[in-house]
């Protein structure tokens, strides 16, 4: 069986991007189909990937601010050629899932969520900060993108959805049913440790959406330890409203993640996420989590494996961390929880739904 895996762009590496290195590890000889590709920002080893871009990819700057092309990303998916693969699988947060093929071929879409900024325009603007001239430019051009994106959804043979929260949103914005597989998290990368240091943790790239800001509010007023790790463009900003006990660690290598995770009192979680692959290696290390109660985290913080907070507030937060006693949790409980949602499950889960949709093809 001939099988493309398609991705909307590839400049930076998230946890759309582990999905994707997830599926070509389980579909080794397809070729990645992209709007752009960036080989610096991206792991070296994906240089020996079949990489094939559309025209964005050789426009000024799109490698860097591939935003400035919005309204082109419907025309470059809809150029690609299909005709010789049996299945096309693509990995959906923005518009790969608008790919032409023929009835012969099958399109599974493993969507993330329907494009963020084309339906929840509002929420999207707000905790993104974009300025007033996008705002101006912006409406215009998404009452086209949404009438694309809804037509481009027809056009899907079958929808997989990485949360329940993701497959209420297909239900509401395309109308589709879908079927719910989590994301792969390789937690065999993560154990729990014999001691547990005295600090809170929190994982990520530092944008505003993911509420940081708040989070450190609410340590500044407990005065109690908090490690932030990861970067990103809200640093400056972040790092002049932290008080004493907060520490930024910039980037921290995969290498040193496991024991980082692993000896925290407990994983910070105060933004939303369609999923939230870190409170998962979080818990595959035996730590508990305390998280904002929405999207994903609603699925995967069970009690026992943390606790969630009602609203984004530093009341909140302070709350939830004064009250949960990270002294008395059930490690090998929570590393077990963490492992339903292990790489080998989401395989294993995907080969079946493949297997079961060709299955019920032939019979038609």
């Amino acid at each position: 069986m001939n099988v493309a895996l398609v991705h909307d762009w590839l400049n930076q590496k998230g946890g759309a991007e582990d999905v994707l290195e997830t599926l070509v590890s389980q579909f080794p000889e397809s070729p990645v189909y992209t709007s752009l590709y960036e080989p610096k920002a991206m792991p070296e080893s994906w240089q020996e990937w079949d990489i094939r871009t559309s025209f964005i990819d050789r426009l000024p700057m799109a490698r860097r601010r591939q935003q400035l092309y919005l309204p082109l990303y419907p025309v470059a998916f809809e150029q690609f050629d299909f005709n010789h693969f049996d299945l096309v699988i693509s990995n959906k947060s923005g518009f790969c899932h608008g790919i032409l093929t023929e009835p012969s071929t099958m399109h599974i879409c493993y969507c993330l969520t329907p494009t963020r900024y084309v339906w929840r325009y509002q929420q999207y603007a707000e905790r993104e900060r974009i300025s007033r001239l996008a705002r101006m430019i912006l409406p215009p051009i998404l009452v086209y993108l949404r009438a694309w994106d809804r037509a481009a959804a027809e056009r899907v043979d079958h929808f997989i959805a990485i949360s329940d929260a993701v497959r209420r949103r297909i239900a509401k914005v395309y109308r589709r049913e879908s079927t719910i597989i989590y994301p792969p998290v390789d937690t065999s990368r993560f154990e729990p440790s014999a001691t547990v240091d005295d600090y809170y943790l929190i994982v990520g790239r530092l944008v505003p959406y993911r509420r940081v800001d708040v989070l450190i509010e609410a340590f500044n007023q407990m005065g109690k330890p908090l490690l932030i790790a990861g970067s990103g463009r809200d640093r400056q900003r972040l790092e002049e409203l932290a008080g004493p006990t907060i520490t930024f660690l910039g980037y921290v290598p995969d290498g040193d993640l496991p024991d980082l995770f692993a000896r925290c009192r407990a994983f910070l979680f105060p933004g939303e996420e369609d999923f939230g692959i870190a409170p998962i290696q979080a818990m595959a290390a035996g730590r508990p989590v305390i998280a904002y109660a929405a999207g994903g985290a609603v699925e995967t913080v069970i009690p026992g494996c943390g606790v969630l907070f009602a609203e984004q507030s530093v009341a909140a937060i302070i709350e939830a961390v004064e009250n949960f006693d990270t002294n008395n949790v059930d490690t090998a409980a929570i590393r077990s929880h963490a492992m339903k949602f292990d790489t080998t499950t989401f395989n294993d889960q995907l080969s079946n739904f493949v297997e079961q949709k060709i299955e019920q093809a032939k019979q038609k």
